[in-house]
């Protein structure tokens, strides 16, 4: 019968679906048609996959062949199926053995002297074929990225030659193997001078995983904390850290397996569209807030972000996931992400500063902070105001900042608090509704404070609970049982940003 099948993955999102590519030979005037909705660079591998048969000294069928891509009604694109095309038909024609394929998922695009080359998605795919139970071949470019899925049996080779060498038995293939990790180097905390209030903000907001906004004039030192989060967060665990490198896997922006466990950090320009922050495109990939996965996503001169970039983000930072939609095809990509914004506090970004230089109406801060809205507002745990230095910090013999290593070990301390406690891996921030009711309950007398304060602001039901989430978040860096009434204190005061101003629009 000639017949042949060949199983490989393609890439729907951070999934990676199974495609069997069924290979038939018929009578009939020679022709390579492929079916099973194969996009443009698919339908052109006909061409790259005879090519590279010829050139690795084997027959290529002069016969009607048919190729299909099944399921059919799933789109296939890249060039990640041209050297399963060209084993299901060596594999049709007899010139290799069929039963060989039938425990190994095949990967890589083929150029025209049969050299192997790399392509993208195959972290996904390599946990999917784990799952599968199926071993692994790709390019060798690609090994160190599929051998990071450590469940899966991944070789590698360089020519479609070598392959059909293993399938026959006359060759063994290397192993995949993950180089070996680069050590993590963050910047240190200790290069903050003064600031104490931010420095607090920022060690609550790693301690609960809370979004923050950094308020201040220029040169003040907002970047230089938002750029120390991450050093500050615990080490990923394994399956975050496979999560965010299969997202950057098929970014098509590549995947440096040397760091896969480091916690992404992403700073868009503001002249960024909503596209490129969620994600889009006719081949829908994820954006920068899928990028951030399990790490940080900082924005900063958040005003001057395109108002409908900036409202993308709402639905994301409650969920957690991000869906994009188009005409095609649907992709669902996760987002769970830090979001730690800064702002100038109006046009000239002296508002309040006691130089009194800021010649800014109050109808032009008004109009500034209106371009944020009241409901993108309310997600944000903390908003800190940042003021200017004075010369007499900033002078070379001013002491340090406490280091970002002592500040870390109260933060993990305070984590491992939250997850023993909320359950599932939960952290403060991640908290639903019903549980913030049961793990942030307040005395009476603060549950009174708690309500003129969110009357008096004006505040809505949901800043009220994410003020409750922060609240436990400081009682768990203090290791208190319980919410006292310093705790919620502290946390109210991260809310204490003019509302006003800020709520020009909802």
């Amino acid at each position: 019968m000639s017949l042949a099948l060949v199983h490989s993955r393609a890439r729907a999102g951070v999934r990676a679906p199974s495609v069997r590519v069924e290979v038939h030979l018929s009578g009939g005037v020679p022709l390579t048609n492929i079916v099973g909705l194969p996009e443009a660079a698919v339908r052109e591998s006909r061409d790259r996959v005879r090519a590279a048969i010829l050139c690795s000294q084997f027959e290529f069928p002069s016969r009607r062949i048919t190729v299909n891509l099944a399921p059919a009604d799933l789109p296939k694109d890249g060039g990640r199926f041209d050297l399963p095309i060209a084993l299901g038909i060596l594999a049709a024609s007899g010139q290799i053995p069929r039963e060989a394929l039938d425990e190994y998922e095949f990967l890589g695009e083929l150029g025209l002297t049969g050299e192997l080359r790399t392509v993208d998605g195959v972290l996904p795919a390599a946990l999917a074929a784990a799952n599968a139970g199926h071993k692994l071949i790709v390019p060798i470019g690609s090994g160190a990225e599929a051998a990071l899925a450590r469940e899966v049996n991944a070789y590698t080779a360089r020519t479609l030659l070598e392959v059909c060498a293993a399938l026959i038995g006359t060759k063994m293939l290397p192993a995949a193997e993950a180089p070996p990790p680069q050590p993590t180097q963050v910047p240190d905390m200790a290069d903050v001078r003064g600031q104490m209030h931010a420095r607090r903000a920022l060690e609550v907001a790693a301690a609960g995983n809370h979004h923050l906004l950094l308020i201040g004039p220029p040169g003040c030192g907002k970047t230089l904390l938002a750029s120390r989060l991450t050093g500050l967060l615990p080490e990923a665990s394994e399956a975050e850290a496979l999560e965010s490198a299969a997202i950057a896997s098929i970014s098509g922006r590549g995947l440096d397996p040397a760091r896969w466990r480091q916690r992404p950090y992403r700073a868009p320009h503001h002249t960024a569209s909503a596209v490129a922050l969620v994600g889009g495109g006719a081949e829908p990939r994820p954006g920068e807030i899928s990028l951030a996965h399990h790490g940080v996503l900082f924005l900063d001169e958040l005003p001057e972000w395109d108002r409908r970039a900036l409202e993308v983000l709402r639905e994301p930072l409650e969920s957690g996931t991000v869906t994009v939609s188009r005409a095609a095809r649907s992709s669902e990509f996760p987002a769970r992400f830090q979001l730690v914004a800064a702002m100038n506090p109006c046009p000239c970004g002296w508002a309040g500063d006691p130089s009194g230089r800021c010649r800014c109406s109050p109808e032009n801060v008004r109009r500034y902070r209106a371009k944020i809205s009241g409901p993108l507002m309310d997600r944000i745990d903390l908003h800190v105001e940042v003021p200017r230095l004075p010369p007499q910090e900033l002078r070379p013999d001013a002491p340090d900042g406490e280091p970002t290593v002592s500040v870390r070990e109260r933060v993990v301390r305070a984590r491992a608090l939250q997850t023993g406690r909320n359950g599932n891996g939960k952290v403060n921030a991640q908290l639903g509704q019903s549980d913030t009711m049961l793990h942030c309950r307040l005395q009476p007398c603060d549950q009174a404070l708690l309500e003129n304060a969110i009357e008096h602001l004006q505040l809505s039901a949901r800043t009220m609970h994410r003020i409750l989430r922060v609240a436990r978040t400081i009682a768990d860096l203090a290791n208190s049982a319980h919410i006292q009434t310093p705790h919620l204190t502290e946390a109210l005061g991260y809310r204490r940003v003019d509302r006003g101003a800020a709520n020009g629009a909802t």
